[in-house]
């Protein structure tokens, strides 16, 4: 009797693991358009707008996704982004969008997501897209060049890039699964710290000399 009883534990706690992992935290109501007002916040979302005088405007945004950024920076990109400032109902909901631009050879940097899983759709031209996995793993180097109308995900947390490999401009509409996914750029996120990390403890992490880690420090 006692090792049915085990084994049925054992099966509702697997099923129980798998409802968890399976869905996502919910709103407590059908919206929360944030008060653009107010200045309060709450795990990073803005609070309500009174329902009352909630309209048909805070769920739209209008212009600008289809237009190419400015390309003009050391890295040839751009991002143009649609949050919770430009869509107030997009409160609480756990996702933005952004639409990002590569001219030809541009790229963005080696930068990680801490909060969100990124889902790339191109729209234009051809980008390398690639991701390397946690240790222990190896940090395997998963990439794959995609084009116009392909999707590619980025898993939530991990090192990823992009750079554009075509002929020509390359954009892409980017989905994030959460408000505030966060962005750390690696190169500034180690180099261009303020204050600075120790040059001499980054030269013995990296295997640089001193004095390259000190002109990438003055870089960033």
């Amino acid at each position: 009797m006692s090792f049915k009883i085990i084994i049925f534990s054992t099966l509702s706690l697997n099923l129980l693991c798998v409802f968890t992992l399976a869905f996502d935290p919910r709103p407590l109501q059908d919206f929360c358009v944030a008060d653009q007002t107010s200045s309060a916040r709450l795990s990073g979302a803005r609070a309500c707008k009174d329902p009352a005088t909630v309209e048909a405007d805070d769920f739209f945004f209008r212009g600008g996704l289809h237009l190419a950024g400015n390309t003009s920076n050391p890295t040839g990109s751009s991002s143009t982004t649609v949050a919770v400032d430009q869509i107030p109902g997009l409160n609480t909901m756990g996702l933005i969008l952004v639409r990002v631009d590569l001219r030809r050879n541009g790229f963005f940097p080696p930068h990680i997501h801490p909060r969100a899983t990124e889902l790339v759709t191109v729209l234009e031209g051809s980008m390398e897209i690639g991701f390397v996995t946690s240790h222990p793993g190896s940090n395997k180097h998963f990439s794959k060049v995609v084009r116009k109308g392909d999707v590619f995900v980025v898993p939530v947390g991990l090192v990823h890039y992009a750079r554009n490999v075509g002929k020509g401009n390359a954009a892409a509409l980017v989905a994030f699964n959460s408000q505030r996914p966060g962005f750390i750029f690696v190169p500034s996120g180690v180099f261009g710290t303020t204050p600075p990390i120790d040059a001499g403890f980054l030269a013995g992490a990296f295997m640089l000399d001193q004095k390259i880690v000190q002109d990438l420090q003055k870089k960033f």
